[in-house]
């Protein structure tokens, strides 16, 4: 007599025998976890982590032991509450030297320009401080490969100077991106370039809650800013124009992603806000357009309005990502207004 057959990739219960189909977690009889094995080693893998001060590492593992869990179970309850304690300890941790923090105090009564200067200076520091992992990303052949294509397309447009700019300012965003995901133990994809959209990552796991994929979201921007201060000093040192001009697209690109609409970088940021919160960033969004003029900021002002005033939003306000989001903002704006060649300001 033979046993009857299994259906296909099914495993049979080590607890009770019940046959048990790929896609479950759990036995449907006895509620053993398929897994139970790679979990205990998860845990334990993030609990050391986490005793070294590692949160990084202990967030992904126990991210990994999520994906391993069925949702409505206990387990996976009190796993997400686990991600989501050190995910929130990790912010509360200090990034900024100390230097930066007391240059920029005493950059406060220089004014814009004063404080943008010392800005640029930061965001050299800030790109050969990065550099480790920028030039790791190139090592991902799915993200060299679709640079190149990009490149080759928008330099047969613009020429190579201008086309190797534009790539490398997308590249350094997206790879804001991949930090930020990194930091937070999020698996993703690396960065792959569309020409004519510009490049994307794509998630494997879910943020925990609207603030940490609001920081995920804002530091795409960020690090663009970097890119593009970086790209503007370098024009007002060698008044090369070409610098002057990628200064100047990676601004109003980075500004662009700003638009608090859909999946843009603006869009996750303002789902952390507040309705007041909103409110504000939608007044700073005015302000800086009557500064510069820039045209864009009139199309980011309608959408953080029409945010603010129909659209859900959070119910805690978030002064850190109200603080990023307004910087970026003031920045970005001053440099399109400014990183113009031939244009007097």
């Amino acid at each position: 007599m033979t046993d009857a057959p299994r259906g296909r990739g099914a495993s049979l219960c080590s607890q009770c025998g019940t046959d048990v189909a790929p896609a479950l977690l759990a036995c449907p009889s006895c509620h053993r976890l398929v897994h139970a094995d790679e979990l205990k080693r998860l845990a334990a893998a993030a609990e050391r982590a986490a005793q070294a001060g590692d949160r990084s590492s202990a967030l992904a593992a126990w991210r990994e032991a999520l994906d391993l869990l069925p949702r409505d179970s206990t387990q996976h309850h009190v796993v997400s509450a686990r991600v989501l304690e050190l995910s929130r300890a990790l912010d509360r941790e200090p990034q900024a030297p100390r230097q930066a923090s007391r240059a920029g105090r005493n950059a406060a009564g220089l004014g814009a320009l004063g404080a943008l200067l010392v800005k640029f200076k930061f965001a050299l520091i800030f790109l050969l401080t990065k550099a480790k992992l920028l030039l790791l990303g190139l090592t991902k052949a799915s993200t060299f490969f679709s640079m190149l294509l990009s490149a080759g397309v928008y330099w047969s447009i613009w020429g190579w100077k201008f086309a190797v700019g534009v790539v490398l300012s997308i590249y350094v965003h997206e790879m804001g991106h991949v930090q930020a995901l990194q930091r937070y133990g999020i698996k993703a994809t690396a960065p792959m370039f569309i020409p004519g959209v510009g490049a994307v990552v794509r998630l494997k796991q879910y943020p925990a809650d609207r603030r940490e994929d609001a920081r995920v979201g804002l530091a795409g921007p960020i690090w663009g800013l970097g890119a593009a201060a970086a790209a503007y000093a370098v024009y007002r040192a060698t008044g090369s124009g070409i610098w002057g001009a990628i200064a100047h697209f990676g601004a109003w690109v980075n500004l662009f992603n700003l638009l608090p609409v859909w999946q843009l970088d603006g869009g996750r940021g303002f789902r952390a806000l507040t309705r007041t919160q909103r409110w504000i960033a939608a007044a700073l969004i005015g302000s800086m357009w009557l500064l510069t003029g820039e045209g864009l900021l009139v199309l980011l002002g309608l959408a953080a309005a029409a945010s603010a005033g129909f659209a859900d939003s959070a119910d805690q306000p978030d002064p850190t990502i109200l603080a990023q989001y307004g910087l970026l903002v003031i920045v970005l704006s001053l440099l399109t207004w400014s990183a113009v060649p031939g244009v007097a300001r």
